[in-house]
């Protein structure tokens, strides 16, 4: 897709200017800091069943909500800190999405190095595919799967394997750019 700026883009990103901003400065960006690959990794479980377009809209309600996404603070939430944050109007209120994000974040503690957990199911590099449309990508992968299944047996939840492809999307573990998109001629 050729917006007004005259880059080509990934068709899912379409117009609406926060999603290309999105989609020039985050999607397919190599992430490293454990914090952050945390954070977007709770945001893409907030997102099932929802348009990412949705959580990007939300996204500092939800950092304001989850104190920064500060999972030593998370880990520490009560029921009555989950009831409270079910009735804030600007994050998604899904209560089992809001349980899992506390018992993520205990999860996520309980792992010394959660960058190099998740980066070593590609290999410690990002696995750059070059599909020529949107429907050439995928929704799960054999690493998917498999990190999928590792996170779940660290006791993580929400992290099926299309929800985990969708963040090695984002955090650039995978790089899904289409063939044709500037991001994708860029990064070459």
């Amino acid at each position: 897709m050729t917006a007004p700026d005259d880059l080509t883009r990934c068709t899912w990103c379409g117009t609406d200017p926060l999603y290309r901003t999105y989609h020039d400065t985050e999607w397919g960006v190599a992430e490293y800091d454990p914090r952050a690959l945390w954070e977007k990794l709770i945001l893409d479980g907030f997102q099932a069943g929802l348009s990412w377009i949705t959580i990007l809209r939300k996204r500092d309600a939800f950092r304001a909500e989850f104190e920064g996404f500060d999972p030593a603070r998370i880990a520490l939430w009560d029921a009555a800190r989950m009831d409270r944050a079910l009735q804030n109007p600007g994050i998604v209120r899904h209560r089992g999405k809001i349980a899992a994000t506390v018992k993520n974040a205990r999860a996520y503690l309980a792992i010394p190095d959660f960058t190099g957990f998740c980066w070593r199911h590609v290999g410690g590099q990002p696995q750059v595919n070059r599909p020529a449309t949107h429907g050439d990508i995928p929704t799960e992968s054999e690493a998917s799967r498999a990190l999928s299944k590792a996170l779940k047996q660290a006791g993580f939840t929400f992290v099926g394997p299309t929800i985990v492809y969708a963040w090695m999307q984002a955090c650039g573990l995978i790089d899904d750019h289409l063939a044709t998109c500037h991001r994708a001629k860029g990064a070459e």
